[in-house]
This record gives C-alpha cells, structure tokens and sequence, in this order.
C-alpha cells in the first residue's frame, strides 16, 4: 500500500536528488525509498550493536580473539 508523504528539503539536496535521477533515468521517489531503507536497515544494526554493548551480560572479545575465531 503506498501512502502519500510530503516533505520540505533543502534545496541542495533537492537539487541533487532531481540530477541523480535525471542522470540514471529513475525517478526522485526510488532514491528517497533506496536511502530510507538503507538508513534504517544501518539503524537498527547500530541499536542492536548498542544493546549488546551495554548488556552486562555480554562479553567483549579482543581483536586478536576475533581473528582466531575467524582463522584470520
């Protein structure tokens, strides 16, 4: 279902989004939706990184560690 949304940006990244889509033939609306699903995608890694870092429960391994763990 798609739902109507309307947004003011400034005019640089107007400007940009309207050049980026000229230039590859898509529309503005498929970059706004590719750099929204990538930002929360992004997010909710970082909220999950967040979590675990401060979960008293979860241990913190070196990099060394990580290496052997990975046959690096």
């Amino acid at each position: 279902m798609n739902i109507l949304k309307a947004f003011r940006l400034e005019k640089s990244i107007v400007s940009k989004l309207r050049d980026l889509a000229k230039q590859t033939h898509r529309t503005e609306k498929y970059y706004v939706e590719e750099a929204l699903k990538h930002f929360f995608a992004e997010y909710e890694d970082c909220q999950i990184a967040k979590e675990r870092f401060n979960d008293p429960k979860s241990r913190v391994i070196g990099s060394e560690e990580m290496r052997k763990r990975l046959g690096v």
